[in-house]
């Protein structure tokens, strides 16, 4: 083509002396048919490699269930390292599971008897410290995640050391089934309650090199809950001692709640920022109707009061029409507007494979509306726990990270 395109134009400028205007013409002719042939070959055959974006998240969240990427030096080096090579640039490893800290915690050991999560592979080490040493060296974000808030494992140490802190029903009961676990949730309207959890993420920032701290939805409550003594008292007192609806999903039973919820999420961001103000508040929740209605987490609220640095809603779906139509809410489209929002994709579980065809498809209607970036849950299931070859999947998200892509930080001048 090249060939051609300058034979062309030789052959027009051998007559230029004598035929100007006529040779100039025929250049534009020549090149509007060079275009329309170019146009017509496969799009792959006239782009040598992607352009390089500039900034995009590429995240992960690695836990402890299901998963024992965490539960061994080296298998978690490894792990970072080829997350690096495929182009990743963001981890969310798990902190605060199953009633435990995952790294050594003297907030924990006062208030839970335990400063570590008992679990043989985590015995010795300083999961966290290697993450943030391994992760930095090989340039990645390392955000620390409170994957189970203020939810407890039922049989716990915790729950049984703090039962004063748990919350319940109007009927009393207590137990909440997280698949066919038996969770209960610590009340996060008590003040002693919201002293231990600020003082577990204050203490992360303070001890480590993290770049941000990590919430979902379970920073909130099941709004089934919150008939605990404390609360009702503290509701009567601030409505003229009327009691709390019978009815959980009473709107303004809900919206006191989601209220106290708020305030507290508040003082946690203000709390990170005296500790370090660059430390990045993110937050990956449900869809907002979802995490208001189930668990009084709004944040819609949260984003719009500048209490979210980075938001990656979690849209979990098969259904491309539903995937897509998540995408579209108007809070979603506000938040994009003026902070870094991503798309929170599922790689699968354990009992539930994720083809490789949908993740592509998901992460290219995600780009198409001009998201900041994506994260997958979680890296056990991005190419071990599936029914496509690790290598094949592998592969997959070479395709989908074909370019090294920085973390969109708002907080170094990212911009929507």
């Amino acid at each position: 083509m090249n060939r051609f395109l300058k034979w062309c134009v030789e052959c027009c400028l051998q007559n230029s002396y004598r035929k100007t205007k006529q040779t100039w013409l025929a250049v534009m002719l020549v090149l509007s048919v060079v275009a329309t042939v170019m146009l017509s070959f496969p799009v792959n055959a006239q782009i040598t490699a992607n352009p390089s974006l500039a900034s995009e998240l590429r995240g992960v969240w690695l836990t402890n269930i299901d998963s024992d990427v965490l539960f061994e030096r080296d298998r978690l080096k490894k792990a970072l390292q080829k997350l690096d090579a495929l182009n990743f640039n963001t981890v969310y490893p798990a902190v605060w599971n199953w009633g435990y800290t995952l790294y050594p915690s003297k907030v924990a050991a006062r208030v839970i008897g335990k400063s570590l999560d008992p679990t043989p592979g985590l015995q010795g080490r300083d999961m966290l410290k290697e993450i943030v040493t391994e992760g930095h060296k090989q340039g990645l974000t390392v955000i620390p995640w409170f994957e189970f808030g203020f939810m407890a494992p039922a049989d716990s140490l915790l729950a049984k050391r703090r039962p004063q802190w748990l919350t319940n029903r109007y009927d009393g009961t207590r137990i909440v089934k997280e698949g066919t676990h038996d969770r209960v949730w610590l009340s996060p309207f008590r003040p002693d309650v919201q002293r231990f959890i600020q003082d577990l993420i204050v203490e992360i920032v303070k001890n480590y090199d993290v770049d941000g701290i990590q919430f979902d939805d379970h920073f909130g409550l099941p709004s089934e809950l919150g008939y605990d003594a404390y609360t009702v008292a503290l509701y009567k007192k601030e409505h003229r001692g009327q009691a709390p609806a019978k009815n959980p999903k009473d709107p303004e039973w809900v919206r006191w709640r989601a209220n106290k919820i708020t305030e507290f999420m508040k003082r946690v961001f203000t709390a990170i920022k005296a500790a370090n103000k660059d430390c990045i508040v993110s937050v990956a929740p449900n869809p907002q109707r979802f995490s208001y209605e189930y668990f009084l987490a709004d944040w819609q609220r949260w984003e719009r009061m500048g209490l979210i640095e980075d938001l990656v809603l979690q849209v979990y779906r098969d259904d491309l029409n539903v995937f897509v139509n998540e995408l579209e809410y108007p809070e979603v489209k506000a938040a994009k507007s003026h902070i870094p929002v991503s798309v929170g994709i599922l790689a699968g579980l354990k009992n539930r494979a994720v083809p490789m065809q949908q993740i592509q498809t998901q992460v290219e209607k995600v780009r198409d509306r001009n998201f900041a970036g994506v994260s997958f849950f979680f890296y056990e299931t991005l190419w071990n726990l599936t029914k496509e070859q690790p290598q094949e999947r592998q592969t997959g998200f070479q395709n989908i990270f074909s370019t090294p892509a920085n973390y969109p930080n708002l907080l170094t001048g990212w911009k929507p």
